[in-house]
């Protein structure tokens, strides 16, 4: 609406004064025209005009570990995979009151329990905050929240390079934005209660009601369909009720901390953009409720790991001293800071002209092998965490992701000795965290051997036609051998396994070979925009349409002879 034009920007404006130096840049009005020429996919009709603001985008996980290891490089003891079980107390012998005095761990790998002894106890846990609590102290009323919020992901034309969409009030007033995320686009948010979990599952509802806000906004001539969901998946937001405030029902979106009778100390809610500020108030609470000995603190200033010699320019160094390629080389640069260099040392000579070295797990991201090495070096110990955390292939394409865990599994296995046996293992473990936490599941159930077919009668005729060129002998199926001899009459060549691989995302009932009633689904479920980029669809109709280019050269003229 016009009005609301005026109404943004005075709020977008006082977010750049409170951003004060730190402002990244400041905020401006689009006209009508001028928006539609910077994010052309926009609706046309309903649009008014726009407000563009800056905002910061970071790695979240490898922001996580680059904080784990810098305090690690100042004399932390941390321990990764670990759980705790319960916490230990003793007896003040001044006051007879109970205090915590440490934590009973498991090694989740080894199953090997271990007590960790300390004067003060950090409860800074996330979601699972109020577990935590009720170790210390089971009628301990709750104060953490949790939200599920679930997001896709989706091909990058969805959204210009540089510029992404948000608006703050949607169908159900919830935020929706789609915004450039590592060359993809990332959409989202839903806003829901749930219960914590390790393994948060996005839903087919959840999905749905993220590509119907997504609709909204996008011009009619951009096709919103289901299956370029590449990836899905569901975080747990641990939004807190501060203890001590008179209105307990209010969810704060400030961090809290609070120390429990027995000296637990609690930090809890918060954001990642205020976690100095919340490392800070929590070590000076603990400092004064436990009286400990502390300089003053050193965060504002101080560089994470992979910060000191970092520069813009700092990917062009490693292009030049190593032969990475540049989008590789830009990759390792942002990810790692300084530390790239490591990376590229251990990365292995390609044997071509360019790059040099540096092979990709996958061709479409620029993730290397040697990423995986460095990973092993720097703590991780199972493949989902290689997907997940110390690369983003499961959040960005869950298919690519899946391709690439053989690999990476055969690198994990050599670098920590894993028998056949465990690299099998990881190899499962890995498959079915893609399958239920990362989408995939609600990806495949697009197309399934009971999917119901909705074509007209004259596309049916086309699509069997176009079967029955693969299928010359009417069996009413097609096999790996139908489609090589089509390949072979168009000078096209496919080895076996990758044709293995295409006919079996169709093989609905996994019988080796792909029947009409299934490949009229799949053209079905395309058509339905439930599945898109499949490459037995593509291969097919390439095929049909080259061999009908190829008409019979008249020999009348000749009298019929050579």
């Amino acid at each position: 609406r016009w009005w609301q034009l005026p109404y943004y920007w005075v709020g977008i404006k006082l977010y750049d004064i409170v951003a004060g130096s730190q402002c990244l840049k400041s905020s401006y009005v689009l006209s009508k025209s001028r928006a539609l020429e910077l994010f052309p996919m926009l609706r046309k009709d309903k649009l008014v005009g726009a407000i563009v603001y800056y905002d910061g985008q970071h790695n979240d996980a490898r922001m996580n570990l680059a904080i784990a290891l810098t305090a690690a490089r100042y004399g932390a003891a941390t321990a990764n995979y670990a759980e705790v079980l319960r916490l230990l107390k003793t007896t003040d012998p001044g006051t007879g009151k109970e205090r915590v005095c440490g934590a009973r761990c498991r090694d989740v790998l080894t199953g090997q329990e271990f007590d960790v002894k300390a004067k003060c106890v950090i409860n800074a846990t996330g979601p699972f905050t109020d577990s935590v609590r009720k170790m210390d102290d089971q009628e301990v009323p709750n104060i953490c929240q949790p939200s599920a919020g679930v997001h896709i992901v989706m091909p990058g034309y969805y959204s210009p390079d540089n510029m992404g969409l948000l608006d703050p009030a949607t169908s159900d007033g919830r935020v929706i934005f789609f915004l450039p995320w590592e060359k993809m686009t990332i959409a989202g948010t839903t806003d829901s209660p749930t219960d914590v979990t390790s393994h948060p599952i996005p839903t087919e509802e959840d999905i749905n009601f993220i590509l119907n806000e997504v609709r909204n906004y996008l011009s009619v001539d951009v096709e919103v369909r289901r299956g370029d969901v590449l990836a899905a998946w569901s975080g747990i937001r641990p939004l807190v009720t501060d203890p001590n405030s008179k209105d307990t029902q209010s969810i704060s979106r400030n961090h809290v901390v609070t120390v429990s009778d027995s000296g637990l100390v609690t930090i809890a809610g918060g954001k990642w953009t205020t976690y100095r500020a919340m490392a800070q108030d929590t070590i000076d609470a603990a400092i004064q409720a436990h009286d400990l000995n502390a300089g003053s603190s050193k965060t504002i200033g101080l560089q994470l790991q992979g910060a000191e010699d970092w520069s813009p320019t700092l990917y062009i160094r490693l292009v030049q001293d190593y032969g990475l390629e540049s989008e590789v080389a830009q990759h390792l640069a942002s990810t790692y800071g300084d530390k790239a260099f490591e990376v590229a040392k251990i990365a292995q000579v390609t044997g071509k002209r360019w790059p040099i070295v540096g092979k990709r797990l996958v061709s479409e991201f620029p993730y290397i092998e040697a990423e995986v090495i460095y990973g092993v070096k720097e703590y991780a110990r199972t493949a989902v965490d290689m997907i997940s955390r110390r690369t983003r292939l499961a959040f960005l394409n869950v298919q690519a992701a899946e391709e690439a865990l053989p690999r990476i599994v055969d690198i994990m296995g050599k670098e920590l000795n894993w028998s056949e046996q465990k690299k099998k293992e990881e190899l499962e473990a890995a498959k079915k965290f893609l399958y239920y936490e990362m989408g995939y599941k609600v990806k495949s159930d697009q197309l399934t051997d009971s999917s119901e077919i909705t074509l007209v009668p004259s596309d049916i005729e086309r699509y069997k036609k176009r079967f029955h060129m693969f299928d010359k002998d009417k069996k009413g199926f097609i096999t790996i051998l139908d489609v090589q001899r089509v390949l072979e009459s168009i000078s096209v060549q496919i080895d076996e396994k990758t044709l293995h691989d295409i006919l079996n995302e169709v093989d609905l009932n996994k019988n080796g070979q792909v029947e009409l009633i299934e490949f009229l689904q799949l053209m079905s479920a395309i058509q339905k925009g439930h599945v898109s980029g499949s490459r037995l669809a593509v291969l097919m109709k390439t095929a049909e349409e080259n061999l009908g280019q190829r008409v019979v050269i008249p020999v009348d003229r000749s009298g019929g002879g050579l």
